[in-house]
């Protein structure tokens, strides 16, 4: 049995696409209960998923199958019951263009199991299509900027008191340093949001939606932890699905690998890729339940282009233009893969085997042909391999100033390091600080001094970098971007001119290790030792760069007008000489 609705917009598919295919969501405002998924691997490798819940007054349970779908265009998913009024039920949701605009058509599918199924399922198919009606065109409203949210739903049950104790927690968070004046912004996502937003706040989106740099939104919602407003977990992301399948409040806790159960795989920890800080709401404000809306709909995994699920012996040619770009095809169950360097034209078929993927042969350009040779049922995907720059990685968050002052104390496990493939490293040191003493006396000086470190601390936090350590008279500062080190660099020499104090200053980036030294994080390497040496050339009132600074894009436009001369010097611990610039600013 089915039944079929269609409309039509004035948004072209792609716009569409990113708001109704948002099956997690639409699930919540629909208001279908959560569920978990009990996931077990069977000979084969594939994982048998199964769930449990009551809809109606009936207990069911049932095979979630996996979803199908092509990125843009389509998506279907069916569920196999072995317990409720149903054998099968499912959507089919299909997007093309219309014209400018586009053509939606959804379709709900179900075998009943009885008469009781058969009634129930009529009615089921009338009501969903009133509420699924509703809940789109919200959305297509939502994506045409019509509205400023998804959906009108009504708020949240929450806690007794905790709009009040959200109302407190907010002003808090505005009197903290690092506040940002959000408090009251984040107070009002925590209590009216989706549940499908908190249950994995990310700052960068954030800081889309409250119209700030992200800087700004990362610290926000680090003081909201410390006020208690909101807690913040470290996810450890499968690198198949790129879910958070470990996730632990504490850093010192973060292992270097994992078990992914829906995909069977373990997997290692990579800092800069897949070791991600999130948020969610405290529990005492906002409680949110365990599990999902929908656990496996395309937006969950956004990073794969098609996913089709193949009987044994199923080939199937699909319309699929794709981009030139690196991609991954392989199966959602552990087997060999295929790595695509494409750069347009006809795309390599995928052929599914028992152990995994092969490539296939090229179709016609626009088409891909899948095929399952593999002996069971299989699903079998394509996936953009560059990861999302949605996710504050590990490296990020501990060159933010606001996440050492707010969380000194978090550290690796004993014994533990990190690999950084890129940190800016940059030291400052005082010129003649001795004569200093001296000349205007040890209480002025020291004021002078701690002046300095304040004020250089203000600029590093003002260009996303973090104060590592001090060392003496010398400040040591990580930056994620070797542009921003540089912009703190120049800035610092501007602000600090015409004082007692004459600055040196050195930068260099590369890769390093993070590593627990006196109860902190630090950088230790090759890196860190290139910063200091290259900091000790430093006359005073200059900035010296190293050539790999120098030479990034971002740098070379930032110091274009700027005064420099290239050098070279041998340098203590380096074999060969070792060339850098050097900024006079003016």
């Amino acid at each position: 049995m089915r039944r079929t609705w269609t409309w039509t917009f004035g948004l072209p598919p792609e716009m569409l696409w990113p708001v109704l295919a948002d099956t997690n969501r639409f699930n919540e405002a629909m208001g279908l209960p959560s569920y978990a998924l009990e996931e077990t691997p069977q000979p084969n490798g594939t994982i048998l998923r199964r769930g449990r819940g009551k809809a109606a007054g009936f207990t069911l349970e049932w095979e979630e199958k996996p979803y199908e779908w092509i990125h843009g265009r389509y998506f279907r998913q069916a569920r196999e019951f072995t317990k409720g009024p149903f054998r099968r039920f499912g959507p089919i949701f299909e997007l093309e263009a219309d014209g400018t605009g586009s053509r939606l058509t959804y379709t709900l599918e179900w075998e009943p199991l009885s008469i009781v199924g058969r009634l129930f399922g009529a009615r089921l198919g009338r009501k969903a299509g009133e509420v699924v009606g509703k809940r789109i065109v919200e959305a297509a409203a939502f994506a045409k900027g019509e509205r400023a949210t998804f959906f009108d739903l009504p708020p949240p049950e929450l806690p007794a008191g905790a709009r009040e104790r959200a109302t407190a927690l907010a002003a808090e968070i505005d009197r903290s340093p690092y506040g940002n004046g959000l408090g009251r912004k984040l107070a009002e996502l925590v209590t009216t949001g989706m549940a499908t937003d908190l249950a994995q706040l990310k700052p960068k989106r954030l800081a889309v939606q409250f119209a700030v740099p992200t800087r700004v939104a990362v610290e926000a919602c680090l003081a909201g932890v410390r006020a208690g407003l909101l807690t913040m977990k470290w996810d450890l992301l499968c690198t198949n699905c790129r879910g958070a399948k470990f996730s632990t409040a504490a850093l010192s806790e973060l292992p270097r690998g994992a078990h992914c159960p829906s995909c069977n795989i373990d997997y290692d920890r990579d800092f800069e890729r897949n070791v991600e800080l999130s948020f969610a709401p405290a529990p005492s404000v906002r409680p949110l339940l365990a599990g999902g809306f929908c656990l496996s709909g395309p937006l969950a995994t956004p990073h794969v282009i098609a996913q089709l699920l193949l009987a044994p012996g199923e080939r199937r040619t699909v319309g699929l233009a794709l981009p030139a770009g690196s991609y991954r095809l392989r199966t959602l169950h552990p087997g060999t893969f295929v790595d695509v360097e494409h750069h347009g034209g006809a795309f390599p078929g995928l052929h599914a085997t028992a152990t995994g993927v092969e490539a296939g042969l090229p179709g016609e350009a626009g088409t891909v042909t899948f095929a399952n040779d593999a002996g069971f049922e299989l699903a079998a995907l394509i996936e953009d391999r560059t990861w999302t720059r949605e996710a504050l990685t590990a490296p990020e968050v501990i060159s933010l100033q606001a996440f050492r002052d707010l969380f000194a104390a978090a550290t690796l496990r004993p014994g533990d390091e990190a690999g950084v493939g890129q940190v800016a490293l940059l030291f400052s040191d005082l010129r003649g600080s001795t004569a200093l003493y001296e000349r205007v006396g040890d209480s002025v000086a020291f004021n002078l001094v701690r002046e300095h470190f304040a004020l250089l601390a203000s600029i590093v936090r003002d260009h996303d970098g973090a104060v590592v350590k001090t060392i003496g008279d010398a400040v040591m500062a990580a930056f994620g971007d070797p542009a921003d080190a540089v912009k703190a660099a120049l800035d610092m020499q501007a602000r600090i001119a015409g004082h007692e104090l004459v600055l040196k200053l050195g930068i260099h980036a590369g890769a390093s290790v993070v590593v627990n030294l006196n109860d902190r994080l630090d950088y230790f390497g090759s890196t860190v030792n290139m910063a200091a040496r290259l900091q000790g050339q430093s006359k005073g009132g200059d900035i010296v760069l190293s050539r790999a600074v120098a030479d990034d894009p971002a740098v070379e436009d930032l110091i274009a007008t700027v005064p420099a001369a290239e050098e070279s010097v041998a340098l203590k611990g380096f074999a060969d000489p070792i060339s850098f610039v050097r900024l006079r600013p003016r």
